[in-house]
């Protein structure tokens, strides 16, 4: 009986989707990491995302802002999207984390949101290029933090008070509009910056 009952609070809408998630970031990281040893091995190689000047990833590459700790950026993505990979496999399996590990996950994943955040920052108006590998990793990282931000804290996972609880069950159901407005502003600030409206028509 117990297992049955498992089996229906298992949550397997957030398990797959933090796995797609996870999968997605992972493969954009590891393209962009082939990409970038393609780049070493023959200075003259000409990296598959490089579209136009402005949707590029060359110069993000070469920057250091490509290299925040002395490597590329790309090696933090390979290794860091195995975890939502692993967690959402683990859930479907039936398993069940303690509020400490939800936490743990929860400030790996902020350090990964406000990471790209940063990068994008960088990226637009620093570096003046949009990196189309990057920015699918950016798609992948936004909606795994504001997701699992809000249903850790909803579904109780992280305990809290029945009105803090009640308020973040709200803010869970609105978890998608938050993601299409984090988007938007990136969009827009893009835009306003570097216009890339007109290099995709253009293209």
């Amino acid at each position: 009986m117990s297992i049955d009952t498992r089996d229906r609070t298992r949550p397997v809408a957030f398990a797959v989707f933090t796995i797609v998630a996870g999968l997605v970031g992972w493969f954009a990281s590891f393209e962009l990491l082939t990409e970038y040893i393609k780049t070493l091995q023959n200075p003259d190689y000409v990296p598959n995302c490089s579209v136009s000047i402005l949707v590029t990833c060359s110069p993000n590459m070469a920057s250091w802002q490509g290299s925040l700790l002395g490597f590329s950026n790309t090696v933090l993505g390979v290794a860091g999207f195995v975890a939502p990979i692993a967690v959402g496999v683990a859930l479907l399996a039936g398993a069940r984390f303690s509020a400490w590990f939800w936490a743990l996950y929860q400030a790996g994943l902020l350090v990964a949101f406000v990471f790209v955040c940063w990068l994008f920052a960088q990226s637009v108006f620093v570096i003046g290029s949009l990196c189309p590998w990057c920015m699918i990793v950016w798609s992948a990282t936004i909606p795994l933090w504001w997701v699992t931000f809000f249903r850790a804290y909803a579904v109780g996972d992280i305990p809290l008070a029945a009105g803090a609880r009640r308020l973040f069950e709200k803010l869970y159901s609105w978890s998608w509009v938050v993601i299409l407005v984090t988007f938007a502003v990136i969009a827009f600030l893009a835009q306003m910056r570097l216009d890339w409206l007109a290099e995709f028509s253009r293209g």
